[in-house]
């Protein structure tokens, strides 16, 4: 991620940011499934 090039705490800050949209994406789809059904159609 940005962190590994980029050696800052806001680079660090950001990809854990990143990640944590990630995981509460996976949690929503894993919820929702009809959500999960649109978005892997849209594939």
């Amino acid at each position: 991620m940005a962190a590994t090039i980029l050696n800052s705490p806001r680079a660090a800050a950001m990809s854990v940011y990143i990640v944590r949209a990630f995981v509460r994406l996976r949690a929503m789809l894993e919820s929702n499934t009809q959500l999960a059904r649109k978005l892997s159609v849209s594939r």
